[in-house]
């Protein structure tokens, strides 16, 4: 849909999030794409890097994900459009378009979910549940939550397995987990890795 528009270009593709982070930094494209259930790197913490990196940039993401809480999460990442997976081939174009000129794009049901959090006073500052953890923290319990080693997890971010489990250590301190159990559940439960 996106290739046969005017003027439009992809100028890359990423298997995981990682990949994506660092093709937006090499590629400095207008407008990121990004599934939330990505592996090794989410979409919201990929949104968050993207965003960081390169304030000018817009990025979309899609997801069959939509509790009010997430679709929350990703505006406060600095995403600036949501789309349901079910609705891609209705929205996709348009909401590119839109990003492509600096401005938000909401379907019927995300705009429904942010005028809700506005008229409750919540106006988008409700807390994102990872808030709290480092980047790094948070990177490590994706890893960790999608079942890598300690070992693998320091391989793919290049540090060392200590490392790892200092950064384990505090993102379990930070959050008030007491067991591995406990932190599989929370990064479940909030979304960090897909079920």
């Amino acid at each position: 849909m996106v290739e046969k528009e005017a003027g439009w270009e992809i100028c890359g593709e990423a298997v995981d999030g990682r990949k994506a982070v660092a093709l937006a930094e090499k590629l400095k494209p207008d407008v990121v794409v990004l599934d939330l259930g990505m592996p090794e790197l989410n979409g919201l913490e990929a949104t968050r890097q993207i965003k960081r990196a390169f304030p000018r940039t817009e990025v979309l993401i899609f997801t069959g994900e939509e509790s009010d809480q997430v679709i929350h999460d990703v505006f406060a990442a600095g995403a600036r459009s949501y789309i349901l997976k079910s609705d891609m081939g209705q929205h996709l174009v348009a909401a590119v378009r839109a990003l492509g000129q600096h401005q938000h794009y909401f379907t019927n049901r995300i705009s429904e979910v942010v005028f809700a959090r506005y008229i409750d006073g919540e106006s988008g500052a409700g807390k994102d549940k990872t808030e709290g953890l480092t980047t790094r923290e948070r990177e490590v319990v994706q890893l960790i939550g999608e079942g890598r080693s300690n070992k693998e997890t320091g391989v793919l971010l290049g540090i060392s397995t200590k490392t790892v489990e200092t950064h384990r250590a505090a993102a379990m301190r930070k959050l008030r987990l007491d067991s591995f159990a406990d932190l599989m559940r929370y990064a479940i439960r909030n979304k960090i890795i897909a079920a």
